[in-house]
């Protein structure tokens, strides 16, 4: 339940999901709400998809749905590290408006409504599968980066304390492959300490039903991440279908975040590449092979064509702070995770929904993660501003309708700041107190500053930024909550 405000329930956009016809065996479950599948990859960078035209990637279901859905070339995370895009996927907000400012830093607060609690008041079934980074989820063994450690038990915010009714959830990162086993530290990011065959030390935890603490999984935690992680999304959808509700699946893959490995194979497809390339591309072409399964799986329950799905990824490839695998490419954008030039922060982006949003659809307009949390709201018809908060996000289908409109999108992390328009880019390295400014049409890499070019832009630019900046900051105080509780 939405713990800070009545939740206003609404109709179904009824007049799209009621014209697409029954299909196969559960005719009745085509005239309900939509179920919603969002997926998202964990530093793959806007160049590791075969629909980008990567040279030796395969990814043949991610290039299916780009082919029947809408493709979003200018599709953004929120930030250009994980927990911050993590945070405006399910709220909807700049996470810097409730403190999330980084990797490990902050947690979601009680006081944000989620969309998992959003579309649970109004009868969906929640499910989060994967990577949560968003707070901890043990305060009684130790855990990952910061479960269990009595110094972070104020960052204690599992995602079944945020609306989700069933649970797979790590805090962070595992291994791509035997994820609960440390691997050779030639995979990349592994804890100074551990000694390869040993417990990594991240652990996936399990809840389901209202009560309760969450619970070590000790089973089926072999091979491939996304093969684990995808065997417990399916039936999870297949009971949805069994109790003939809609639900709302959050599929956060590890892949191909470090430390990055896969099984002999997936490296066969790649045997004339090096050791690195054999592992990097093999764990992307296993998770793809997973959301094939996926899809498939919901054909044969016969909901395909009222399940929408989203998939993209929170944030660019690993860049060169830490060892391990790194192949990544960002097709030519400047930067790479933890960056706010493109290469950190543009990453693939699709949305699906066979019989109602017409395939092939190619949009330029930036969009990015935040705008997933209004769209869904939009769709089922929930007034947003009931909420009485800022949000950053809109609906995408104001911009499948109108595929030239404009839009600015804001960005802050650490000492970076970012604007991104249609055209004009404006960057800081200095917190906003000095701006470069890039056209984004004639020069995607930005190479070169055209601030002293555009003067009028610029400013403007600028002046819309330190707008934003000024509504973040008033959130950040927790303004926005009509009462403040106990963080």
């Amino acid at each position: 339940m939405i713990k800070t405000l009545p939740f206003i329930t609404g109709l179904l956009f009824c007049i799209i999901v009621m014209s697409c016809p029954a299909t196969s065996d559960h005719p009745s479950l085509q005239n309900k709400r939509p179920n919603i599948i969002l997926m998202m990859s964990d530093d793959q960078g806007w160049g590791d998809v075969g629909y980008l035209g990567h040279p030796h990637l395969r990814t043949p279901h991610l290039d299916q749905m780009a082919a029947e859905g809408v493709r979003f070339n200018r599709f953004y995370a929120a930030s250009a590290v994980c927990s911050p895009t993590r945070g405006s996927v399910l709220t909807g907000r700049h996470p810097l408006r409730y403190g999330i400012c980084y990797a490990n830093c902050g947690h979601l607060l009680p006081e944000e409504i989620t969309l998992a609690e959003m579309v649970q008041d109004i009868g969906y079934r929640t499910g989060h599968f994967g990577k949560w980074h968003l707070g901890t989820l043990t305060r009684t063994v130790r855990d990952a980066n910061r479960g269990g450690r009595p110094e972070h038990y104020k960052h204690y915010a599992p995602p079944w304390e945020h609306g989700f009714d069933v649970c797979f959830s790590t805090e962070s990162k595992v291994p791509t492959w035997d994820p609960m086993i440390t691997p050779d530290r030639l995979a990349g990011d592994v804890s100074a300490g551990l000694e390869q065959g040993a417990y990594f030390g991240t652990a996936y935890w399990t809840r389901q039903g209202a009560d309760g603490p969450g619970e070590k999984v000790t089973v089926n935690l072999l091979g491939d991440d996304s093969r684990v992680i995808m065997d417990r999304v399916l039936p999870f959808i297949a009971q949805s279908v069994k109790e003939n509700v809609p639900f709302l699946s959050v599929v956060w893959f590890h892949t191909p975040h470090l430390p990055v490995l896969t099984g002999k194979g997936y490296r066969a497809m790649y045997s004339k590449f090096s050791d690195d390339q054999q592992h990097y591309y093999g764990t992307i072409t296993a998770m793809d092979e997973q959301i094939g399964r996926l899809r498939m799986h919901l054909k044969k329950l016969g909901i395909a064509d009222n399940t929408l799905l989203f998939f993209t990824s929170d944030n660019g490839p690993e860049g060169q702070k830490v060892e391990g695998r790194k192949q990544g490419i960002t097709n030519g954008l400047r930067g790479r995770k933890r960056s706010l030039h493109e290469g950190g922060i543009r990453v693939p982006g699709l949305m699906v929904w066979p019989g109602h949003i017409a395939g092939g659809q190619v949009i330029d307009v930036p969009c990015y993660t935040s705008d997933y949390f209004p769209t869904i709201a939009a769709l089922l018809d929930i007034n947003t501003t009931e909420y009485q908060r800022p949000y950053d996000g809109i609906d995408l289908q104001k911009v499948l309708s109108n595929p030239e409109m404009t839009r600015h999108l804001p960005f802050r992390i650490e000492n970076q700041a970012a604007l991104i328009g249609n055209r004009y880019k404006i960057y800081s390295k200095d917190d906003g107190h000095s701006f470069e400014m890039y056209d984004l049409v004639n020069d995607f890499s930005e190479t070169s500053d055209v601030a002293s070019k555009h003067p009028a832009e610029f400013q403007a630019l600028k002046a819309q930024w330190q707008t934003w900046k000024t509504s973040q900051e008033k959130s950040a105080q927790g303004l926005d909550y009509p009462t403040i509780g106990d963080q």
